[in-house]
């Protein structure tokens, strides 16, 4: 391989590092993503022992269920839970049956009745005169 082509290859690796790191200071802002990355991950670790302690296996399993379909209900759920345990409202376990209660009652809450709007359209032909 000629000298003037290694050379090449070398340029053409440095821009596309330089591309996808963004630069000198990559090196710290990768610090930092990991450290962030880090703290997510401690917090989402404390907030499943949390929902350990506070629910039973059969309402751990069935909110995981709901997670899969709607994730968002699901988060809003776990949320309210933890809340509810840290001011120490929970004395003990949530069983299946008082989750399913608490998930009728934030349904019937969050229902939106729907909303229909009829708009009549005047036709050309009309005689309203």
């Amino acid at each position: 391989m000629d000298d003037p082509e290694l050379e090449a290859i070398r340029q053409r690796r440095i821009r596309e590092l330089m591309g996808k790191g963004g630069g000198g200071a990559n090196g710290q802002n990768k610090e930092q993503q990991q450290a962030q990355e880090e703290q997510k991950r401690e917090a989402e670790e404390r907030r499943q022992m949390l929902l350990a302690r506070v629910l039973s296996s059969e309402a751990r399993e069935r909110l995981s269920r709901i997670a899969l379909v709607k994730p968002e209900k699901a988060r809003s759920v776990e949320d309210l839970l933890i809340r509810s345990a840290q001011m120490g409202q929970i004395t003990e376990k949530v069983s299946e049956e008082r989750l399913i209660a608490l998930l009728e009652q934030i349904n019937e809450q969050t229902q939106k009745a729907p909303k229909v709007t009829i708009q009549r359209r005047r036709s050309v032909l009309d005689d309203d005169d």
